[in-house]
């Protein structure tokens, strides 16, 4: 049975009445129905729902995960049972399309909250027309309650966003604080949100599952069914003849000959012990700049909140007494060391050969050569690593930190004298080399954490003359979080000029709150989705992440009271839209069903969690998928043909992937003639149709940023 209600004005009866029955249809408890109650759980009443297998709903394996971690969900891991949600729904290429969007995990009590009504103009979901009714309601889902209600105002008075490709509305909830499970209901239409928590710790598993990330991404490390789950346990890969602990230097690319006599014959003092690390990104390279700033990252998250991480992550070191973020960091800074020469330079990438499980992997691994930038992004890293480590109670850690103090010195020492040593090639062991601008900025960044650690004036003195070839005098802009943050932290470091710690702030404020680009974008409401960037690029839930850090830096170094208050609230729009607040009501962490979120990404571009992989490639209710808590790419702003729309029909590449129903040929996936090609980012469709694995990739890089994020509002 479907219930429509339609409300004529001045009939305050039957709206009072109608507000009853619809709410509980939506709760969709046919068993309470009959005694007139509206509380109780809610079951399934009949209405069409979509198939697991052809969703993008994270509905999990028939286990549930049930065997992942025991301390992590002991802690609190909630998994959703919200099975309803999705009822009168019309079914797109993600899975339901949504009407009603907010975070799916939740706010914390004092957070602002606002759910976004979307009715899709354009894009592949403008099959769907929807006009909100006059009446939205919170309610308590535990009791059935309304604890507020109210109508939805037009975004913009009713603009189409020429981005997302949507008209909006927002229904205001912020006043609504006691802790319970909720639901935002259209009263009129008899259509909800997913159900979400208020709760001041409603984020701490979700970093929980953000930080485990990189222990599925470790390289050369069992993951036992105790750690990683049954699901996703794997034994330690690259750790075969010619692999990580017997890694070759890159030569070009190998024939079969010249690889088995590089093998044999080869200097055996090339060859070199570098297991361990993590897997890049969706590929399982290692490159040592981009680790340096993952261990950076994860360092600053953990010292500015050391609270929110506990020793109870279900890692292989939870319960050492040692908080696992450190344990994890620790993990990248060993492989790190291992990349490091005894002149103190540092190798810049190690190539691995790709397999789904990483453990079948069987090709040989290569590294190449030492550079300047990785050498002086490990100085960096190493040097802020001292800091964290050396002032660790264990006194192991605290040898580690002094050791890693040394190696930032030598590695430092290093790229001074040798200021230009770049590596690229385009075969087949390809490094992504820093430009002049970003060497420059790995210098300073290392110098900032070095004069910290030592003192040295020599160290602050390069600072102090380079600092303002960091930030153009316009910026900071989306992507330059990180060179902002360390020219902020230097201004909190002793002995440092008044004068370049002025400058330096007041640059900052005023450019963050004044460019049109940046806090205005929030503040002039530019973004239905209440998560503006200025550019949508590749990876651009990334951009996301950076601009989201530059609000929160504000709220930081600001000195304006008022304007911390926006800032930070403006930051966690970010958050919100990763968390389900945008054009596909889609959380971009994968499988998060078992943290509450019930419309989660279930599929990702990853040499072990192919789409092509039976067992892995996608969430449904009989394969486990990708392991939950990997921040996917997010949409991109350009579109591309697979090559199943140019194959011939009933050829294996015809068929986007395997999936039929995903194919980009069918009807419902192909922009009509005359629409501008996916300029609308809600076009993205993580089942592959377009740009194909560049939308859903995952990156350390981005989980990194996410979890610095993240960790800032985890009580």
């Amino acid at each position: 049975m479907r219930l429509c209600l339609k409300m004529s004005g001045g009939r305050v009866l039957m709206r009072q009445l109608l507000v009853c029955f619809s709410i509980l249809f939506l709760l969709g408890d046919s068993a309470y129905w009959a005694r007139g109650d509206i509380v109780g759980t809610p079951v399934d009443n009949g209405s069409p729902t979509p198939s697991p297998s052809t969703s993008g709903d994270a509905r999990g394996h028939p286990r549930d995960q049930s065997d992942i971690v025991g301390k992590l969900r002991s802690g609190g891991d909630k998994s959703s049972t919200d099975t309803t949600w999705s009822q009168g729904l019309t079914l797109g290429a993600n899975g339901p399309i949504p009407v009603i969007v907010v975070d799916q995990f939740g706010y914390p009590t004092k957070a602002s909250k606002i759910a976004v009504i979307r009715d899709p103009q354009m894009g592949y979901d403008n099959v769907i027309s929807f006009t909100p009714g006059t009446t939205y309601a919170v309610v308590d889902k535990s009791t059935g309650k309304i604890v507020k209600k109210g109508p939805p105002i037009a975004w913009n008075g009713g603009a189409t966003d020429g981005v997302s490709g949507d008209k909006a509305w927002w229904f205001d909830f912020t006043d609504v604080e006691i802790p319970g499970t909720y639901t935002v209901v259209d009263v009129d239409k008899g259509l909800r949100s997913v159900e979400f928590e208020i709760d001041n710790h409603v984020y701490q598993n979700v970093l929980k599952h953000a930080v485990r990330m990189f222990f599925y991404q470790r390289a050369g490390f069992e993951k036992t069914a105790e750690t990683a789950g049954s699901d996703w346990a794997d034994a330690a890969s690259h750790m075969g003849p010619g692999q990580d602990r017997r890694t070759h230097l890159w030569r070009g690319k190998p024939g079969i000959k010249r690889l088995i006599k590089e093998l044999v014959e080869s200097d055996v003092s090339e060859i070199k012990d570098l297991h361990g690390g993590w897997f890049d990104a969706g590929d399982y390279n290692k490159y040592a700049s981009w680790a340096a700033r993952n261990i950076i990252v994860l360092l600053r998250a953990y010292s500015e909140n050391p609270n929110a991480f506990g020793d109870d992550s279900g890692i292989a070191e939870s319960g050492n007494g040692v908080p696992d973020i450190l344990d994890e960091v620790k993990w990248g800074l060993d492989w790190l060391v291992r990349m490091q020469n005894t002149d103190g330079s540092l190798l810049c990438i190690q190539g691995l050969d790709p397999a789904s499980p990483p453990s079948a992997a069987t090709g040989p691994s290569y590294y190449s050569p030492a550079t300047t930038a990785a050498s002086l992004m490990g100085a960096a890293a190493f040097a802020y690593g001292a800091k964290i480590y050396s002032a660790r109670s264990e006194a192991d850690l605290r040898a580690y930190g002094n050791d890693l103090a040394t190696r930032a010195k030598r590695a430092w020492d290093w790229a001074t004298v040798n200021p230009n040593v770049l590596y690229c090639n385009k075969d087949g062991n390809s490094y992504q080399e820093l430009d002049d601008a970003h060497r420059l900025f790995a210098k300073l960044e290392a110098a900032v954490y070095l004069y910290e650690l030592t003192g040295d004036k020599g160290y602050k003195g390069f600072v102090e003359t380079k600092y303002n070839a960091i930030i153009p005098d316009w910026g900071p802009n989306q992507w330059q979080s990180n060179e902002q943050e360390a020219l902020l932290y230097f201004t909190r470091l002793p002995g440092i000029s008044a004068q370049v710690r002025s400058a330096i702030l007041t640059k900052f404020v005023t450019n963050v709150t004044r460019n049109a680009d940046q806090l205005p974008m929030v503040l002039n409401d530019k973004d239905p989705y209440r998560a503006p960037i200025k550019d949508y690029v590749w990876g651009s839930n990334a951009s996301k992440i950076h601009q989201a850090r530059l609000y929160q830096l504000l709220a930081m170094y600001g000195n304006d009271a008022a304007a911390a208050t926006k800032a930070d609230s403006a930051a966690m729009g970010y958050l919100h839209y990763i968390h389900g607040v945008n054009p596909l009501g889609l959380v971009y962490l994968t499988n998060m069903k078992s943290a509450g979120a019930e419309h989660s990404a279930s599929t990702m571009y990853h040499w072990w969690f192919a789409p092509s992989s039976a067992r892995w490639g996608r969430v449904s209710g009989t394969t486990p998928g990708p392991p939950p808590g990997y921040l996917v790419g997010g949409p991109n702003p350009s579109y591309s043909l697979d090559k199943c729309c140019t194959a011939p029909i009933g050829t294996a590449e015809y068929q986007c992937h395997g999936a039929a129903a995903f194919s980009l040929c069918s009807n419902n996936y192909v922009p009509p003639l005359g629409q501008p090609a996916l300029k609308s980012y809600r076009q993205f469709n993580e089942n592959w149709p377009v740009n194909s694995w560049e939308v859903t990739e995952p990156s350390t890089a981005y989980q990194a940023q996410y979890v610095r994020v993240l960790a800032k509002y985890v009580r």
